[in-house]
């Protein structure tokens, strides 16, 4: 049923639960794993032009980091890539070039609560996508403990 698997990551917390809920799905289907982050572009476009250089290398570390992550998660061999541009649409031309069976993604990223019920990059990505999207919420226990951990942090 599902042959190849693509896990749209950020680094964020939120996401951690979709990596994990993405590779149990790949091992039940003995899927092939992709785990893809993208650079927003929009973020490099929209800051001061002596400062997008920087910018853009310390979200390819973030990328590169969240990949690390993912590869790490996986007890099997993954594929990784990084793009750069629009994330939803980046991740929706990933899935349709190694012909993806299904995306996975959360349903919030580094942007954090700034929709409803799901981030604007996911709600892109359900909308737009050539396959089926899993989306995957944080679960409240894991977002409360983030929660109280930034509140400790903040208040040191």
């Amino acid at each position: 049923m599902f042959d190849t698997v693509v896990v749209a990551t950020d680094g964020s917390d939120s996401v951690t639960r979709a990596v994990d809920v993405a590779l149990d799905l790949a091992d039940r289907f003995d899927a092939e794993v992709h785990a893809l982050s993208v650079v927003d572009a929009s973020e490099v476009d929209a800051s001061p032009q002596q400062l997008r250089d920087e910018l853009r290398t310390a979200l390819e570390t973030t990328a590169d980091a969240a990949l690390a992550t993912v590869e790490n998660h996986a007890d099997r061999a993954i594929t990784t890539a990084t793009r750069e541009g629009r994330p939803a649409v980046e991740i929706c031309e990933y899935a349709r070039e190694v012909d993806a069976d299904v995306v996975a993604t959360g349903t919030r990223g580094r942007h954090g609560e700034n929709r409803l019920l799901l981030g604007s990059v996911a709600e892109r990505i359900v909308r737009t996508s050539p396959v089926p999207v899993l989306t995957v919420r944080q679960l409240e226990s894991m977002q409360q403990s983030d929660e109280d951990a930034a509140e400790s942090t903040a208040s040191v």
